[in-house]
């Protein structure tokens, strides 16, 4: 009996000093002093509420911070514009958006393409659609692509969309991209071009 006693009150210790957020129970023991069983009670947690489904939007990037899109092709944005480099041009190359060439007050798309035996990369500039952007995806000559943003802090108005795909045999046509569509954060266009 001095041991059930010893045992209950040692459980009650533990329990109060872990808050109550556990209970123990003791049973009574059987001839050879085993307890025939024992359990521990976790309260359960509240149930959480199912996590709300939030459209994408642009990667988020300070000026100057690189974004590797592929091996040996880099990506950066400064208040002028994009920035990019290539295995063929490490040196750089860019792209304004405040030489008067791109119109922020109207929705506009540009499409840049670089590539290696190995792979295209495909990036340009969007600007100037309603809302937030949120998606872009390429009609290619080998298919449909999703690409990604990212944009300089503080809605500038403008981003850079960029996508790689594998090269695809010369079919004769002027250009691999066919058409360039961004969407905002409900679905709609935020702005698009059609290359062919």
């Amino acid at each position: 009996m001095k041991r059930t006693l010893k045992y209950l009150a040692g459980a009650a210790v533990t329990a109060a000093v872990a808050g109550m957020a556990t209970m123990s129970y003791a049973a009574p023991h059987d001839t050879a002093g085993r307890a025939p069983h024992s359990a521990t009670v976790t309260p359960a947690a509240p149930a959480a509420a199912p996590a709300a489904k939030h459209a994408p939007t642009p990667r988020i990037v300070q000026p100057g911070e690189r974004v590797t899109g592929a091996p040996g092709f880099e990506l950066w944005l400064t208040p002028e514009g994009k920035h990019w480099t290539t295995p063929d041009m490490p040196e750089g190359q860019f792209r304004s958006v405040v030489d008067g060439n791109v119109d922020l007050s109207r929705p506009g798309v540009s499409v840049q393409s670089e590539g290696t035996p190995e792979r295209l990369h495909l990036s340009g500039l969007y600007y100037g659609g309603k809302g937030t952007a949120s998606t872009v995806e390429l009609r290619t000559a080998a298919g449909t692509l999703q690409g990604e943003l990212i944009e300089l802090p503080g809605r500038p108005g403008w981003g850079v969309w960029y996508a790689v795909a594998e090269p695809v045999p010369n079919d004769g046509s002027w250009s691999f991209v066919s058409k360039v569509t961004v969407r905002n954060t409900k679905g709609k266009v935020y702005a698009s071009i059609s290359l062919r």
